[in-house]
């Protein structure tokens, strides 16, 4: 039996907490679309667009976030501006987590790196791969710029909003 009281199984009723679990998913990852298969079962999980809001759920990758007005935040500093500023970073970016789950380096095992420190990236261009319940989600870089430092430990678990790499953004 699940949490939705009826047994798993083709013909059954959807496991609610899995789809509890796809539906963060989708929130934290910032894709429109979400679709898993288990044999005859099938879930798809979509967002709208007219509920995704800064506070509700985090921004996709590779996006730019506007911070609030500072009359909106109630204090004079959003969190995007201190991470920003935050002391030791020295102008470096630092891409971050936009999930919870495990970190690779390579597209395949036995194959090479995406990125090395020293290689120069464009914004875009897929620095790892974060799988998360067996979705592998492809991480851009969201500035050009040097790779500096690599933060994760290959096959290791990231937090969501983790920083990755850190990056010399282009002048």
């Amino acid at each position: 039996m699940n949490n939705g009281g009826e047994p798993k199984g083709e013909g059954k009723a959807l496991p609610l907490d899995d789809v509890g679990r796809l539906v963060e998913l989708l929130a934290a990852s910032g894709v429109g679309e979400i679709r898993v298969r288990q044999g005859e079962l099938e879930i798809t999980v979509k967002a709208k667009p007219e509920a995704t809001t800064l506070a509700a759920a985090p921004p996709p990758v590779g996006t730019t976030v506007e911070p609030l007005p500072h009359a909106a935040l109630g204090s004079g500093t959003s969190s995007l501006e201190a991470r920003a500023e935050a002391p030791g970073t020295n102008g470096l970016h630092a891409v971050r987590s936009p999930v919870v789950g495990t970190f690779y380096r390579a597209p395949a095992p036995g194959e090479g790196p995406y990125v090395e420190v020293g290689d120069t990236v464009r914004a875009g261009q897929t620095l790892c791969i974060v799988e998360a319940m067996k979705l592998m989600n492809e991480i851009p870089s969201d500035v050009s710029g040097e790779v500096v430092e690599v933060l994760a430990e290959n096959s290791g678990g990231v937090e969501y909003d983790q920083p990755l790499f850190h990056i010399r953004p282009e002048a």
